[in-house]
């Protein structure tokens, strides 16, 4: 057991003192109020008490606990709930969860994004449980006239073993709630967890599958308005003149105009990307109407000017990134990419790796290319706004509102207090809905029409806009001396950022070791993809791994756990970001679990191994050949993630990360001809479908004591890798570029 300072002070902890008939208000930061029907609990308290940002207990025991972070899919609106409740000791069936409005002031870390949900709250969240629990004992000590050390609760009650006595937590709640906050719990060791590392059932399945209003694009009002953008075609284009007249002139169109995104000198953070700072807003009653009338708006283009961003980051960081002029292609891309790699900086070297090239036998080089993505979350990008003098409110899927609100607050010249921002659960976001400019376009045509206005994008829209996953390439080079690599070399840049992680494996397993860096500006915008930078090194690195392993004729798992023995024996340099004990565990279990050193006729097996997001990740995937074809038969995954709060959900996570890896290393990608987005629907960018997944996912998660880490990302990246090797023992060819199934030349 541990004992944890109560630091969030007295002040979030607010009671109520008018709580006569029962009932316990316990105020925290990461916990606020709800409504619910009566359809959602066994029974309605008789006193129920809702001030923001607070612990609701009924004078029946019922509890209320509000989600603070988006949902995006991830499970977080079933498992932060369960770490309050695993330290409250309460009954989970008495638990009702709810999505929490943004409130910097009540909530810590309010986002989804860099898998960080649980790891942020795993500490916050159990202590805050831990102490109504101990409130709760308290009050019923006095009760009881009992010492509070003679009690314990448990499934929703304080008992007295050595009389029998018991009492439910509504009978003691008005009486805790006057209670002073004490200066520190004791939190739970993991071996008393009773909730925690159980598998507990979505809160919101029931209202998934039956279809009721939980997602932005599902919410309206009375009285809204609905609106469309018009945005150039083109990167490196921008608006000069337009003639709204035919669409003006349709049935239940209100207005066209132009109007800008961010209004001029406003400072812009890291997440205020927009494509386009000038667009066409089309409103009109309908999403139809809109659609319809977006078609007959005549717009001209003109090449849009060199633009230089400079971007706040946390911790007051800036950065400045330039947006040339011009309308770039992609096929101009791809030679500017292999002159950079002669420009590049190195950002790491250990040993003198050129003598060990010079020295060496033979030098195995290999370059690995992927193209942009497109996010093409399920649920377009939309949201709902009204914004006036006074006010503004907004109502949609958003990953980060707590970062985004300042930037809502300087275009309308508001303070923080007078913006509010409700969060739906988000249809799919990846990292395409981390960035708010959607978000903002919404509340900029209320203002100007006067109205609320829901904003709605068509899939074009959305896939022509930017925030893409970056073009990348890296060259891997590995100096073979005696049927030994002596030396690594990796070169790797994308535009307009570069995916190296200079500290990570295979840094620490060689003496001689080099890794250099490069970028190319561009105005194509891009932004975080599922696991951002790890999604393209983990495949190249594993895929190159895998040929160095067959060129010096080493087993692919048997090499990486002989380096992976290296850099925890003995590891070279005293910058690397992993723990080469963890690395080699998730090797060790996949290895175990997929039966690896028992050959299966007719399926051919990959291997890969990756860590980010801190956490571990191993997988194996067999494919096999049916008619003339590879089809991927089964994924095994290993995970070392640490502490895993609802193993069904985090299976769920795997999973999912497995067949969106597959499908994207296999068929995605987005070109560019003069600037324009090549594809721009369904038809022709291609997304993995449900007859080419995978026809099992084995998931396994090694058992741990370590503090929760990444696990919404960390699947993603390596399953490309594991396949790349494993199409390789199907079809006898090495990939170097995705897609996949696109050509290797």
């Amino acid at each position: 057991m541990s004992k944890q300072k109560v630091d969030q002070g007295r002040r979030f902890f607010i009671k109520s003192s008018l709580l006569a008939g029962g009932g316990m208000m316990l105020a925290f930061p990461w916990l606020e109020s709800c409504n619910f029907s009566p359809e959602q609990v066994k029974a309605m308290p008789k006193e129920w008490f809702e001030i923001n940002g607070y612990l609701k207990i009924g004078e029946n025991g019922l509890i209320t606990i509000m989600s603070p972070n988006p949902e995006i899919g991830q499970n977080v609106k079933t498992s932060m709930p369960m770490l309050i409740a695993e330290e409250l000791n309460c009954d989970w069936s008495d638990v009702i969860v709810e999505q929490a409005p943004l409130n910097s002031n009540k909530f810590f870390h309010q986002m989804a994004g860099g898998s960080t949900s649980i790891s942020a709250a795993w500490t916050p969240l159990r202590k805050a449980g831990a102490t109504a629990c101990q409130m709760l004992i308290t009050a019923a000590a006095a009760a009881l006239e009992v010492p509070a050390e003679e009690l314990n609760a448990e499934l929703g009650f304080v008992h007295h073993q050595a009389s029998g006595r018991k009492l439910g937590f509504g009978e003691v709640a008005s009486a805790a709630a006057l209670l002073e906050v004490p200066e520190e719990v004791t939190l739970k060791p993991i071996n008393e967890f009773k909730i925690i590392g159980t598998s507990r059932k979505n809160v919101d399945s029931k209202k998934i599958v039956t279809g009721a209003s939980l997602f932005g694009i599902d919410y309206k009002e009375e009285g809204m308005l609905y609106a469309g953008v018009i945005h150039p075609p083109a990167f490196g284009l921008k608006i000069k003149s337009f003639d709204a007249s035919r669409a003006l002139a349709l049935p239940g169109i209100e207005a066209v105009f132009q109007f800008e995104n961010y209004r001029e000198g406003q400072a812009k953070g890291a997440f205020d990307i927009s494509a386009h700072q000038t667009q066409i807003a089309v409103v009109g009653r309908s999403t139809w109407e809109v659609f319809q009338a977006k078609k007959l708006v005549e717009v001209t283009y003109e090449e849009a000017e060199e633009v230089i961003n400079k971007m706040s980051f946390f911790g007051g960081r800036t950065l400045e990134t330039r947006w040339p002029a011009g309308l770039e292609n992609t096929a101009d891309h791809k030679k500017a990419m292999n002159q950079a790699e002669a420009k590049a900086k190195v950002v790491r070297q250990d040993g003198n790796p050129d003598a060990q090239f010079n020295a060496a036998d033979q030098v195995l080089e290999r370059t690995y290319y992927a193209p942009y993505l497109a996010h093409n979350t399920l649920e377009p990008l939309n949201f709902f706004a009204e914004v006036t003098d006074e006010s503004a409110r907004f109502v949609g899927p958003i990953q980060l509102p707590e970062i985004l609100e300042p930037a809502l607050a300087d275009r309308f010249g508001l303070p923080l207090d007078k913006v509010e921002i409700m969060m739906t659960r988000i249809g799919g976001g990846f990292g395409r809905k981390l960035y708010g400019h959607f978000m903002l376009e919404a509340g900029v045509i209320s203002k100007t029409v006067g109205k609320p206005v829901k904003l709605v994008y068509t899939r074009e829209d959305d896939m022509t806009a930017g925030a893409y996953r970056p073009s990348y390439q890296v060259t891997y080079r590995a100096a073979i001396k005696s049927n030994k690599a002596t030396a690594i070399h990796v070169i790797a840049g994308g535009i307009p950022e570069s995916p190296l992680a200079a500290d990570r494996f295979p840094a620490g397993a060689f003496d001689h070791y080099k890794a250099e860096s490069w970028t190319i500006d561009s105005n194509i915008t891009t932004g975080a993809f599922r696991a951002p930078r790890s999604n393209f090194m983990a495949s190249a690195e594993q895929s190159f791994l895998d040929e160095l392993a067959e060129q010096i004729g080493k087993d692919p798992i048997a090499y990486r756990l002989e380096l992976l023995e290296r850099a925890a024996s003995s590891p070279v340099g005293a910058r690397n970001d992993y723990d080469a004990e963890r690395y080699a565990g998730v090797l060790k279990l996949v290895k175990e679990k997929s039966g690896w050193d028992t050959p299966k006729p007719g399926v051919h097996r990959g291997v890969a191994a990756y860590f980010c997001h801190r956490s571990y990740v191993a997988n194996v995937v067999d494919v096999v050949m049916e008619n003339g074809r590879p089809v991927v038969d089964k994924v095994y995954a290993a995970i070392d993630c640490g502490v895993v709060i609802n193993p069904d959900a985090a299976a769920n996570l795997a999973e999912g990360g497995s067949v969106d890896g597959i499908g994207h290393a296999l068929y995605s990608q987005l070109t560019f001809s003069q600037g324009k987005p090549d594809q721009d629907n369904f038809d022709a960018y291609r997304l993995i479908r449900h007859n080419e997944a995978p026809r099992d996912v084995e998931v396994h998660f090694v058992p741990s004591d370590i503090d929760p880490t990444g696990m919404g990302e960390p699947p993603f990246p390596p399953v490309m890798g594991a396949l790349a090797n494993a199409l390789y023992k199907a079809e006898g060819r090495r990939l170097y570029k995705q897609p996949f199934t696109g050509p290797q030349v």
